[in-house]
């Protein structure tokens, strides 16, 4: 972490330096001195921060570790307070009567301002010399007790995992022999057999019984096992490899093999593997092209050798399946069952018939609840439980112990990404916006089984993610050392103290009490009942340098003034919260980069919105939750002035064109090029062509979804005379007749397409099938022909089909060989449609199908008893039906076969 502070805050002086902000004196020699000081402390701080973090590292090495990153946060501090300073000073000088004084207030706080730079440069020099005086700057130098840091030698954490007994391998058999198929499987060609889950779900163990059974049984001529990690060098793994696979035929390893360099390594190894099944495990591999190291090593000598890895990243694998063979087992978590008896097996080790007392039931429940199906995690606790015999209050006091922080909390990644942007945690790469290379950083984290994926949507995108509880326990660990402070909303006005992240939450008990104060750079809120009256002269006051904001879910009803001096906030979300009006303050927020209005009660932005040049997402939306599923469900944002002016802008949803009858609205619209997503709302038919004019300047435009006024209103969307070639997502609502020339086979990503209300009744549906990656299909009152006919190859990639208020269809015609991989599908109401086409049961892939407000004769068809229909659906697993209830907004849903069904049928 405190490398990570360390670069942010080089990229900060380095715009800073670089800013019109003037330096009096020797300020900019000072500050460019400690920039340099910070250059050198970088260049070795990566690994010596990877080292401090390890529980056996010195006291000393954590401790110097922990000055660099509180001087780094000190520094960035300093520079943003005389950012604060300095816009101060011109717009007090403006409008200061009394100069001589303003001008004395003026030079005071420079004083102050160039005393701290001064103790800094001279704090970080220090630092410095200590990292040399102590050699934390140079793995294997002396440390402060004398030896070296690597004098004794580290215990591999990961040796356990090779000797656990068979008694704790539960839930692996199916596994186990598949993995020893896979190894005798006679295949000449060198195969990767690649192991791939979460830490701790037993990948190692599982690895090294299969391992040692082939062994045993002579079937390989030679064999080694590696533990690779996240740190590892070539040459030593070529060295450890090539000595393991001499000693396994009980050869002595060639001389000089310690002095040999790479090449003559690899040279090596394939001269003595040239006639030999081998047999390798890479344990742990956690870089994406380790195989790259190792492959021109291991070479393919057509008698079936193995190489098993063991890795948490599907990108580990998927590096290898460019040059090699590969087959993928993803192991899976214990199921609840297969854990409970995992736990009783470790629990009571000692009894003999090693069962779970009736009162440790539901507790043994909770705690493998915990453990998420994870075997190593069950082995530790159960051998922790071990030494508490059966006494139940130990048993609950270790469950306590397991549960005693906030429930994990699934967030969004839009969310997540868009707040790691604005603390200055992603680096720009040419080609791709920063939310594009941040959501690449959280998918390694996801590929990694680092994060777990809470919810994907239709299409497969990842929308929610989370933390595994373990890991949790770790960063929670670490929280309060880097200055993540949690407390309640009452905390944070009776205390003081410093935190550097703050997240404040309603429910709080038996935490830290120190607060933030102006070092504070995030505020962000969850689960308030209620916000305290002094909380905003709290944020003011204490609170300056806040960079990121975010009220989501909180009962706010408005934003004062004063929130616009809070001038380096890149971050606000008022998400889900009742402010209706946003103060003409905003304005001065000129670093703001995310407004997050979604599902607040905010109709119009204000002109000044316009001067927020840095601003890449714009998101504003109401949705009426209780009302139902209508035309006008959603209501959009009014935009005014030089709207355009925001050319930093990615994302702007929804835009409310009912004020608006076109002129230089659409002309400021065009000078947006940098979106990716737009979404306009009430479009009246004659402005159709000025939008289109507009969208053909947004060549980067991934997600568009337009809206007419009002039903019967036709979208005039046929003079795109190009497509968008990057568009994923398109939602069209408003009559169209038939669909837009534009919609063709060149959208070679477009995924997905919705289309509302458009009651085209003409076969130009059908060039929807020929899309190459189209997955999703919804179609809401956008049909309104007799007959809708699915042809063979059509729609070959299409996982979801929404076929819903097609009030004209009278028959569904499925050819063979298409929806082939159709997963979920979603009928009605269709009044006239009378029985499903016999060749849904052809689509083995089909797992959900959902009947919505379907006449009740065609669902008695579809009974399991007496249906003439039946056998058509049979095979699909979850087959639901879906009523409106006397609340239009909600429906009751029953599943076939329910009994309920049965009663509201009659």
């Amino acid at each position: 972490m405190a490398e990570v502070a360390v670069s942010i805050v080089l990229d900060r002086l380095i715009s800073f330096l670089g800013s019109e902000v003037k330096l009096f004196g020797r300020l900019k020699e000072e500050v460019e001195d400690i920039q340099i000081e910070l250059e050198y402390i970088a260049c070795f701080l990566r690994e010596t921060d990877s080292r401090a973090g390890k529980e056996d590292s010195s006291s000393g090495l954590k401790l110097w570790v922990k000055h660099v990153r509180e001087r780094a946060y000190q520094i960035e501090d300093v520079v943003d307070e005389y950012m604060l300073y300095h816009v101060a000073q011109q717009h007090g000088f403006r409008a200061s009567l009394g100069k001589v004084a303003h001008l004395v207030k003026t030079l005071k706080k420079h004083r102050q301002i160039a005393s701290k730079i001064k103790d800094i440069k001279t704090s970080v020099h220090e630092i410095k010399e200590r990292s040399e005086i102590y050699g934390f700057n140079t793995l294997g130098q002396r440390g402060p007790g004398g030896g070296t840091e690597n004098s004794n030698k580290q215990s591999d954490p990961r040796m356990g995992l090779h000797f656990i007994e068979n008694d704790a391998l539960v839930g692996i058999d199916s596994s186990r022999e598949e993995l020893a198929s896979r190894l005798v499987d006679g295949v000449f060609t060198r195969t990767i057999i690649s192991l791939v889950g979460v830490g701790g779900v037993g990948k190692t163990t599982l690895v090294k019984k299969v391992f040692d059974d082939q062994i045993m049984s002579g079937h390989f001529d030679c064999h080694a096992w590696l533990t690779v990690s996240q740190s590892y060098k070539v040459e030593a793994l070529l060295r450890t490899m090539i000595k393991q696979f001499y000693e396994s035929r009980k050869e002595s390893p060639p001389i000089g093999v310690g002095k040999m360099d790479g090449a003559e390594l690899i040279s090596k190894c394939r001269e003595y593997l040239q006639d030999k099944r081998y047999v390798v495990v890479f344990d742990d591999v956690w870089k994406e092209d380790f195989w790259r190291d190792m492959e021109y090593a291991l070479l393919d000598n057509k008698k079936s050798s193995k190489i098993l890895m063991t890795t948490r990243s599907m990108n580990t694998t998927e590096f290898c399946k460019k040059s090699s063979l590969v087959h993928v087992h993803n192991l899976e978590p214990l199921s609840t069952a297969l854990a409970q008896g995992l736990l009783c097996i470790t629990a009571f080790l000692f009894d003999q018939n090693k069962k779970c007392l009736e009162e440790l039931k539901d507790l043994s429940f909770d705690i493998v609840k915990r453990c998420e199906g994870l075997p190593l995690a069950i082995v530790a606790i159960g051998g922790l439980l071990a030494t508490k015999g059966r006494d139940v209050f130990h048993w609950k006091r270790i469950l306590d112990s397991l549960s005693a922080e906030l429930d994990n909390y699934s967030i969004s990644c839009k969310r997540l990404v868009r707040m790691w942007i604005a603390k200055g945690f992603v680096k720009g790469k040419h080609g791709m916006t920063l939310e594009e290379v941040a959501t690449n950083y959280l998918t390694e984290l996801i590929n990694r089984s680092l994060v777990l994926v809470s919810w994907t949507d239709s299409i497969g995108d990842v929308r929610n993610c989370r933390l595994h509880d373990l890991l949790r326990e770790v960063t929670l660990s670490k929280s309060e050392e880097l200055s993540f402070i949690r407390t309640s909303s009452e905390s944070l006005i009776s205390h003081k103290g410093v935190a550097r992240y703050l997240s404040i939450y309603n429910k709080t008990n038996n935490f830290p009490t120190i607060i933030g104060n102006y070092q504070t750079h995030l505020v962000i809120f969850f689960d308030i009942e209620e916000l305290p009256k002094s909380l905003f002269s709290v944020l003011f006051t204490k609170f300056k340098l806040l960079k990121e904001l975010d009220f989501e879910g909180v009962p706010l009803n408005y934003i004062p003034e004063e929130w616009g001096n809070l001038l380096h906030l890149k971050y606000l979300s008022i998400r889900d919260t009742k402010v209706n009006m946003l103060p003409k303050s905003i304005g001065k927020l000129e670093k703001l980069q995310t407004l997050d209005l979604k599902r607040s009660l905010v109709s119009e932005l204000p002109v000044e919105i316009n001067m927020l040049f840095n601003l890449q997402n714009l998101v504003a939306y109401y949705k009426d939750r209780k009302s139902s599923y209508s035309f006008n469900t959603r209501r959009g944002m009014k935009l005014y002035g030089n709207f355009g002016s925001l050319e930093s802008l990615e994302k702007l949803y929804e835009v409310d064109m009912e004020a608006h009858n076109g002129g230089n609205f659409f002309g400021e619209l065009g000078r947006l090029e940098q979106l990716r997503k737009l979404c306009i709302t009430k479009l009246k038919s004659e402005s159709g062509k000025d939008l289109c004019d507009a969208i053909q300047q947004m060549i980067h435009l991934q997600s568009l979804r337009i809206s007419s006024i009002k039903e019967e209103e036709l979208l005039q969307l046929h003079t795109i005379s190009s497509s968008p070639l990057f568009l994923r997502c398109l939602r069209l609502r408003g009559r169209l007749i038939k669909l837009p020339d534009w919609i063709s086979p060149q959208l070679r990503n477009l995924t997905k397409v919705t289309l509302e209300w458009s009651r085209i009744s003409d076969d130009s549906l059908q060039i929807l099938g020929v899309l190459p990656k189209l997955l999703l299909f919804w179609l809401y009152e956008g049909y309104d022909g007799a007959q809708l006919h699915f042809y063979r190859n059509h729609f070959e990639k299409l996982k979801g089909l929404g076929l819903c208020g097609l009030n004209e269809l009278n028959r569904l015609i499925l050819d063979e060989g298409a929806l082939t991989l159709l997963e979920k599908h979603e009928i009605g109401p269709c009044f006239q449609l009378e029985e499903m086409p016999s060749s849904i049961c052809d689509l083995k892939c089909l797992n959900t199908i959902s009947f919505s407000d379907m006449p009740k004769e065609f669902v008695r068809k579809l009974f399991p008893y007496g249906g003439s229909d039946h056998w058509k659906i049979k095979h699909i697993p979850n087959i639901y039906f879906l009523y409106n209830t006397v609340k239009e907004s909600q429906k009751e849903t029953y599943k076939l076969g329910d009994s309920r069904l049965l009663e509201f049928l009659g």
